[in-house]
């Protein structure tokens, strides 16, 4: 079992979306209910896969390496360590959570709801692949269902936050292709750990530029960095509510993940030396997101915007933990402080769009002047979105506040000023979304909402297992950086010394 146990939470989903194509498309219900069904077992996977790693051993565990394409040294290879558990089972929690949300879908919902379990198949497979050919494949597996969510259900612009989020995208893709096919004629493997290990184009500095570059705009379009962000807000205001959850909650992780599972301890003299451009990016696109998200008057955007700052600091402590000075501790702390981001991002912009949503089908507007004195007449909407707004601005005690203190604690040794001015991020995150409370929530009453109901039994499932983990991430960090921690000093020490490991 151990041996296939990524296996099964990889391609349940698959044979689950196989499932809801065979049922008739006026069986909406039928559909629903099997979708949901086969997101369940991934899930429950997940958890047995982070009880059972050993943390003691650490490294790669429940691996699984089988030859595929013989004459290309190509192994459909699997495994997992610290770094991508608990994003693993981030995936599937927010899967299971976004179809239970999407109950609500009665447009195409045979279509959807393959197309939501497919997707789900690509990002788990990023996660667990151990060899580039398979990262790879999952990868664009990903890339493609999203772009099909978005263009058929999502808004009124949806062909093109469609268009722009796949060529945006697919220009990163290609350009890490490239990258993979140099690794492979420089080191004559795909395996992820034996390209790490030989320390592809270590004496070849032009090389290991142009590798790690192509590299990086592929991640840092991902994530999304500034200046590779335009398409973001676009495909998350188009979005359905689902779909905006998964792509703020798992997507965007895609391009951290592989920041620290690839580039970090493979090209780590590249890695150093463009840790000082990474961090002068990483920088302003905390500063830059937050005051564009506090210049929005639609709810929707205002938290796309939130996640280009709440991003930034991911790559502020990934840029941090790249420098070639500063101690292994403080680096050690920032990329720790990097995955905790990751983690506690996903969890609190997720439920914020579940929460947008949740009064766009109310209402039809995200409009923040349109609103007003919600808080009132829908309490428990109100409450549910002061907690996750007071939990993505850092509130101690909750989740965010733990990641950003970590990564300002090991990125400030390293990089001071840079992380000083970070620090302004802080106060304009806590500005947007003080504003936003404020306009939906306090103040008169709008008499066209009168009659709003409050969240449902559907929304509260959806939301409730979120706030739950907020909390507790917030009061016991420990169960994530003991998760992490081995991983992570095993990469920085890697990346701390020229020429790796």
């Amino acid at each position: 079992m151990n041996h296939w146990i990524l296996t099964l939470i990889t391609f349940i989903p698959t044979l689950g979306a196989l499932a809801v194509l065979c049922l008739p498309k006026d069986k909406a219900s039928a559909i629903k209910w099997t979708a949901l069904i086969f997101s369940l077992p991934p899930f429950v996977l997940s958890i047995l896969l982070w009880t059972g790693y050993n943390f003691g051993t650490g490294g790669l565990q429940y691996v699984i390496q089988i030859p595929w394409i013989k004459d290309l040294n190509i192994h459909y290879y699997m495994g997992v360590d610290g770094i991508s558990i608990p994003l693993i089972f981030l995936t599937t929690l927010l899967t299971t959570l976004s179809l239970i949300y999407s109950w609500i879908i009665n447009e195409r919902p045979k279509e959807y709801f393959a197309l939501f379990l497919f997707l789900e198949t690509g990002m788990l497979g990023v996660f667990t692949a151990m060899d580039f050919f398979l990262f790879y494949i999952f990868w664009e597996i990903s890339l493609v269902p999203m772009y099909f969510l978005i263009g058929v259900w999502g808004g009124p612009r949806k062909e093109y936050a469609a268009i722009k989020f796949f060529l945006y995208t697919l220009v990163g893709s290609v350009a890490m292709l490239l990258a993979i096919i140099g690794v492979y004629f420089n080191v004559h493997t795909f395996s992820i750990p034996d390209a790490i290990q030989k320390l592809p184009f270590a004496g070849d500095w032009t090389m290991q530029s142009l590798a790690f570059i192509a590299f990086f705009l592929a991640f840092a379009i991902k994530v999304p960095s500034w200046p590779f962000h335009t398409w973001l807000p676009d495909a998350h205001v188009e979005a359905p509510t689902a779909g905006s959850v998964i792509l703020a909650g798992i997507l965007l992780k895609l391009g951290g993940y592989g920041f620290i599972r690839i580039l970090l301890p493979m090209l780590p003299d590249a890695a150093q030396f463009y840790s000082m451009p990474m961090a002068i990016l990483a920088l302003i696109s905390i500063v830059y997101g937050a005051l564009v998200a506090m210049a929005q008057k639609d709810m929707k955007k205002l938290i796309a915007y939130s996640s280009v700052n709440h991003m930034g600091y991911v790559m502020l402590g990934i840029a941090a933990a790249a420098a070639a000075n500063g101690a292994v501790a403080d680096k050690a702390m920032a990329l720790s402080g990097a995955m905790m981001q990751m983690f506690a991002h996903g969890l609190i912009t997720g439920a914020l769009f579940l929460l947008v949503g949740v009064i766009y089908e109310r209402t039809h507007n995200r409009d923040l002047d349109q609103f007003g004195g919600l808080g009132a007449k829908i309490p428990v909407y109100g409450g549910l979105l002061s907690f996750m707004a007071f939990a993505s601005l850092g509130l101690p005690g909750l989740a965010g506040f733990v990641s950003e203190l970590l990564i300002f604690r090991g990125a400030l040794p390293i990089y001071t000023v840079i992380t000083a001015l970070a620090g302004l991020g802080i106060i304009l995150n806590a500005a947007y979304l003080l504003w936003m409370i404020q306009r939906v929530l306090l103040g008169p009453l709008n008499p066209r909402w009168v009659e709003v109901p409050d969240v449902d039994r559907r929304e509260v499932i959806s939301l409730v297992p979120l706030v739950a983990l907020t909390i507790f991430v917030g009061v016991l960090p420990a169960l994530l950086i003991n998760t992490f921690n081995g991983p992570i000093m095993n990469i920085v020490k890697a990346a701390s010394m020229t020429g790796g490991y």
